[in-house]
Parts: C-alpha cells; structure tokens; sequence
C-alpha cells in the first residue's frame, strides 16, 4: 500500500485555496495503486466535499485540519438517508459509498463550519438536507480513530448500513444551540464499537437508529457496544430511537459519564413505526445534573404525523406489525446526582406494555436547586420538578437496591401495571414524606 501527500497534487495548507480536486486527485492515485493511504500534514486545508473508496485511509496528521467550504457547489447531491428516509441530500463532508476497509485516522482535525448552514436551516432556505460531517454508506470495515470533528454541519457521524464500525478515541464538539448536531448515529448497522470518545453537542450525543416507517427496507442496527465515552451537554446521552422500524437489538453501553445530557439514557417510538428495541445492557454509568435519566416513552409525537391521534391516544389499539416494542432492557450500577426533573419515566402504550426490564444498584439524587421539565416527549405530560419514578404500561419490572433521594412525593409512582417487584428500595431525604412506593391499578406488585 502507498501513502500519497496531497501536497504533491498541489493542496496548499493556507486555509484559503480551495483543495478539493488535490485530495480527489490523491485518492485516484489510491485507487489506482489498490488502495492506500492519503496523507494530510500539518496546515489547513480548505476543501469540498471528499470522497473515499475501499481500501483508503485518510490520515490528517496531527496539526493539521481539513476546513470544509462555504459554498453549496462544493456539495454536490447524492443519494444517501435523512432522518431514516434514503432520499436526495447535499454530499457530507467525508463520503464512501459501498467500499470496504475505510480508514479516517490521525490526530488532526475536520472542522465543518457548521454556522453557514444552521443559517440557511434557520430561515429553511436549504434546498436538499444539510451535509454531515462523515457519513460512510452501505459499507464494511470502517475506522475512524484519533480525530477532532467540530462545528458540523448536522449530524456528525452517521454510518448507514455499515457492518464493522469502529469509532475509537474520538472528540466532537458542536456548540450547544447548533440544530441537530448529534455526535454519533449509527443507522441500520451491525458490529458497531464506540468507545474512548469525548462527545459535546448540539443534540444527542450518541443516536442509534433503524429507519422510519417510511423507510423501504427495514433493516436492523444490531450488536452495538458502547462503552469508556464522556458525554456532556446535548438533548441525550445514549438515545435508542425513534428511528426504529427496522429494529435495534443487542446494545451495551458501559464505563461513561454523562454531564447536562438533557436526558441520559432514553428510548423513544410511538405507534406506526413498528419494530423492536430489545436486548440493551447499561453498566457502570454516573450522571450529573440530567433532566431524567431513564426514559423509554412509546408515545413520542415529534416528526411527521406526530400529531394524529393514532400516536397519541391512550386508549389501546389493535396491535399489528406497526405496533413498536420496547423489552429486555436492564440498567445496573448506575449512580445518577443533581437530577432535575424525575428519577426515571417508562410509558408503555396502552396495547404493547415496556416488559422484562431491572434496575439495580442505582443511586438517584434530586437537584435541591431542580429546573422543572418535561422528562418525555408525548401528549398530556406537565413539567416536572424533583419526582421520582413514574411507570405506566409496563410489566414484569424489578427494582433491587434503588435509593431515590430528595424526591418530592414517591420515589416510585406505578400506575396500570402488571408484575412489579421492589427489593430493598429507599425513599431518603423525602421532601413531602411521600411513601416509597404509589401504585394505581397494578397486578401484583410485591414489596421485600
């Protein structure tokens, strides 16, 4: 394999001459050769979108960085996913389509100069949907390790019907207020490994999905493990959902951090999707100052025909391959402090309970200065300020050794459930001397 400069293609590391056709240029000289890596020194580099093929790295060394253009005719429109729909879409800023063995690597950094297009997002001037920063399509084997993404233009990484992911030692910082710039979303992938990542973002930090109902080819995201990341700021920490129609299965997120996530841990579908989430292992995580740390909420009414009253009665509806499910969900060895609007919200639909799920050795603090919010998305919910637990619609759930702390009322409030066990479960520091354990038209619930 060859290491080719784009130096010697005539990119200029002045961060004011454009180099997209050098590093096209260097990538040819790749390809030709069998493959190979595309080396990037130390400088800026101005450039397009750029587009890599099997069996290429693309390394930007330490001091360097790929600074991505301004100007819309350096995105050329291609074929990819938005939001879980394949559809036509401005060309993110690192492309691969149907390769193998892709490689971005290095200790440098890709800034996107996102604000140009959060602008023309604002005032909904874009044409097609906005680039992302690195969004390899239909592809295997990829890794991208040792990188600083900044300022996306929209999603950071999104790999779409990949198979062996791996996302190692990465940084990506988008500003707080920046429109949709979640940190990493593998879509309707398989073997996907991120860990050892720092991600601070407009959105969520890690998203993984499978596509929408009004996705043709419902394919899974499965065998994702997660694990060694900090996450700060963004709406969530690990969000499964609510692009889910082709399923997600097989999830494991372990050793992080989360600090100011919004939420932390938060599944999210509603009916008409369908699909499944099941099999998600959560260990060893702390989190500070979140707004609820658990969230699975089968009610979500945000996108397209969020509004209908399909998604939002409570009333119970047949079920059918349009109906999600959310099961198997296990949390452990969690301690979650400064928490501001609920220790956890679970709100199964009325036909399809949450089911099978445990909780153990988890410590939950309430904030003494808690900002009110409302913990899930979906119709009929007030904001909510030091709660605790809330459970709806949702059956065969054990909570083993929870302490919820500073709770104003319950630390558990259980309403049309079935099969709930509670072991060894505190309510401490009760504001209200609220009892430990609410519940509301259950089946069998049991109190050790």
């Amino acid at each position: 394999m060859s290491l080719v400069n784009i130096l010697d293609f005539g990119a200029v590391g002045d961060g004011k001459v454009l180099c997209t056709e050098a590093i096209a240029k260097a990538v040819e000289k790749c390809k030709e050769n069998g493959g190979g890596t595309v080396y990037v020194p130390a400088g800026t580099y101005l450039t397009g979108a750029i587009f890599l093929a099997s069996n290429i790295e693309l390394r930007v060394e330490s001091g360097a960085t790929l600074l991505f253009s301004n100007d819309i005719k350096d995105f050329p429109v291609v074929t990819s996913r938005w939001e879980g729909v394949k559809r036509d879409c401005y060309a993110s800023c690192i492309n691969a389509d149907n390769a193998e063995n892709v490689s971005l690597t290095g200790g440098g950094t890709l800034d996107g100069q996102g604000a140009f297009w959060w602008k023309i997002f604002r005032a909904k001037e874009n044409e097609y949907p906005r680039p992302k920063m690195i969004a390899p399509y239909e592809c295997k084997n990829v890794l991208i390790r040792d990188v600083t993404l900044k300022n996306s233009p929209s999603w950071t990484i999104n790999t779409i019907l990949c198979d062996n992911v791996t996302i190692d030692h990465v940084t990506i910082n988008n500003p707080s207020d920046s429109p949709n710039t979640d940190g990493i979303d593998p879509e309707s992938c398989t073997n996907v490994h991120i860990s050892n990542c720092h991600i601070d973002v407009g959105d969520d930090c890690i998203a993984v999905k499978a596509g929408t109902e009004d996705t043709a080819d419902r394919v899974p995201c499965k065998n994702i493990t997660i694990s060694n990341c900090t996450m700060v700021h963004g709406h969530g920490g690990v969000v499964l959902g609510s692009e889910m129609s082709g399923g997600i299965i097989n999830v494991t997120i372990s050793n992080c951090v989360f600090e100011g996530t919004d939420r932390g841990i938060r599944l999210k579908s509603r009916r008409g999707r369908g699909g499944v989430v099941e099999d998600v292992r959560v260990d060893n995580v702390v989190m500070e100052n979140v707004l609820c740390p658990f969230i699975a909420n089968l009610y979500y009414f945000c996108g397209p025909r969020g509004d209908d009253k399909y998604v939002w009665d409570k009333n119970p509806y047949p079920i059918t391959e349009e109906t999600p499910a959310f099961r198997r969900l296990h949390f452990a060895n969690m301690t979650c402090k400064e928490v501001n609007a609920a220790a956890g919200y679970f709100y199964g639909l009325a036909e399809q309970f949450v089911e099978d799920c445990t909780f153990e050795n988890i410590y939950i603090s309430l904030a003494d200065n808690a900002i009110a919010g409302k913990p899930a998305m979906l119709a009929g919910i007030e904001d909510m300020k030091q709660k605790g637990f809330f459970i709806a619609n949702s059956k065969d759930i054990s909570f083993s050794n929870v302490t919820v702390v500073g709770a104003d009322g319950p630390a558990f409030e259980v309403e049309d459930c079935e099969d709930i066990v509670f072991a060894n479960c505190k309510n401490k520091n009760n504001r209200s001397n609220g009892e430990c354990v609410a519940q509301k038209n259950t089946k069998n619930i049991i109190l050790n």
